[in-house]
């Protein structure tokens, strides 16, 4: 057995089965374990409970046996896709998980904004990097790092780019951070700008402004021409808001 397979993973939660409501898994029904902890503090964080240190003591140290019986359960054993997110779940030691569910002929999918690596990412079905852009408050993006997480993928899982777009500062940013990775396809989504307080019901969701940001969105990638990006909502916003656990 080895070290990772003995160490305790930190769950904020597991739930679904659910549609995936980004990017190149949107729409497909998913269960989703979300780990505790994360290296950024971004300003618009939509999961601040598995992210703040103030909500450490709801987060759970649970064995790969134990994540796995809730998985299964939640799936009535059905194979499906599982979806990998945080925080950062790139903290976690997460190898023998996936492996554990892959044997069971479940996918595993992990969305991280590409600080750390690790040598699992290249078990992974699906890695989406998501470096964050200048809205989110947070310090120049390490784009060695970066590199370091598609270098540990060793070109297996399909491997996308997905960014939150706020305004001309965020737009800017994805492009060139596009441009620095051509051969990945590229997902852009409005921001949404609801802060979550951390409870179950959040401040309403103020959807116009969503919108108008998606139209600005989809007119800014027509006007460049830039066709290889995908403009998409947040479709779990539109449906159920900053609640968790759906």
């Amino acid at each position: 057995m080895t070290r990772d397979a003995e160490t305790p993973i930190r769950i904020s939660e597991i739930f679904g089965p659910t549609i995936h409501g980004e990017g190149v898994l949107i729409g497909l029904p998913t269960v989703f374990v979300r780990t505790g902890g994360c290296d950024y503090r971004c300003s618009w964080c939509d999961s601040l409970h598995a992210v703040d240190s103030a909500f450490r003591d709801t987060w759970a140290a649970m064995s790969v046996d134990d994540i796995w019986g809730k998985v299964t359960r939640l799936s009535g054993n059905r194979p499906l896709t599982v979806s990998l997110s945080g925080g950062n779940p790139a903290i976690q030691p997460l190898g023998p998980l996936i492996a554990r569910g892959q044997a069971e002929g479940y996918r595993f999918a992990l969305e991280t904004q590409g600080s750390v690596a690790k040598p699992w990412f290249a078990d992974l079905d699906v890695l989406v990097l998501s470096p964050k852009p200048p809205s989110s408050g947070m310090m120049d993006t390490d784009w060695d790092a970066l590199q370091l997480c598609l270098d540990a993928a060793a070109g297996r899982p399909a491997t996308v780019l997905k960014f939150v777009v706020f305004d001309d500062a965020d737009y800017a940013y994805a492009r060139d951070a596009a441009a620095r990775h051509p051969h990945l396809p590229v997902y852009l989504q409005p921001g949404n700008h609801t802060p979550p307080g951390g409870t179950e019901v959040d401040a309403a969701i103020d959807l116009d402004g969503i919108n108008d940001r998606m139209l600005w969105l989809i007119d800014k990638v027509t006007a460049d021409g830039w066709f290889a990006a995908r403009v998409l909502p947040q479709l779990h916003v539109i449906l159920w808001g900053n609640r968790r656990g759906v």
